[in-house]
């Protein structure tokens, strides 16, 4: 390897859980390559990441749904860092709408991004992850459990996201690749063109899920937490 100091890949990582993650992973020591479909953003989030240790974050432009948008990613990682030891597959979207409303469009984007965007994800990283027996880990919802009105497209990704995690656990274990997915309830992020507020404190904050991150990554290589469901403590905030 060429440098022993550990590294991270975190789709849509330029804000939301995804920046919170990378905050967390580059306070803790390890160097963080973030990707957004904007160049500009994912500079701007990289330059604020480096403010935290100065080089130890670099941001790409990139688009989950396409495979070989992924592979360059990785390509990029490997010739500057040397490695690739974990995978935060966390880029989102949400289209949230009435069946009869839901439009085609709004369907496959949905789909496109939260799944399909995850098995793009795996399929380019494998091979790096064998190489340092790394950590693979899908950023889910509760809403991958738990159905609710308006929710079809949303719905329908995360309970495949979560059905496709569990399922390349038991495959990738062969390869010695540890697989987990986190499945946050309501998280305080712009998500769904969400405008954060003082209202939002009662939400789970995106540094809680890079902590939770953090501690998959400590857990002793004999044990594997597969699925990890975390809510706020008081649902709105309201005793």
């Amino acid at each position: 390897m060429a440098d022993h100091i550990k590294t991270a890949f975190i789709t849509g990582g330029s804000k939301g859980i995804g920046f919170g993650v990378a905050e967390v992973l580059i306070q803790q020591g390890i160097k963080v390559a973030i990707t957004s479909r904007s160049q500009q953003a994912a500079d701007e989030a990289a330059a604020k990441l480096n403010q935290i240790k100065d080089g130890y974050a670099i941001g790409m432009a990139s688009d989950v749904r396409d495979l070989a948008s992924q592979q360059r990613v990785v390509e990029t990682i490997l010739q500057q860092w040397g490695r690739l030891d974990y995978v935060i597959a966390n880029a989102g979207v949400g289209h949230f709408a009435p069946i009869q409303e839901l439009t085609p469009e709004q369907w496959r984007d949905t789909i496109d991004i939260n799944l399909t965007g995850v098995f793009n994800t795996t399929k380019a990283t494998i091979a790096a992850l064998k190489e340092t027996e790394g950590y693979f880990i899908s950023i889910a919802s509760l809403a991958g459990t738990n159905f609710f009105e308006n929710g079809s497209a949303y719905n329908a990704s995360k309970f495949g996201l979560v059905g496709f995690t569990q399922a390349i656990m038991l495959d990738l274990r062969k390869e010695g690749i540890k697989v987990s997915t986190i499945m946050p309830g309501s998280v305080a992020t712009e998500f769904a063109d969400h405008t954060l507020g003082d209202a939002d404190a009662w939400k789970i904050q995106p540094e809680d899920i890079g902590n939770i991150v953090y501690d998959l990554l400590k857990m002793h290589p004999r044990t594997l937490p597969s699925k990890v469901e975390v809510r706020p403590t008081i649902p709105g905030g309201k005793k």
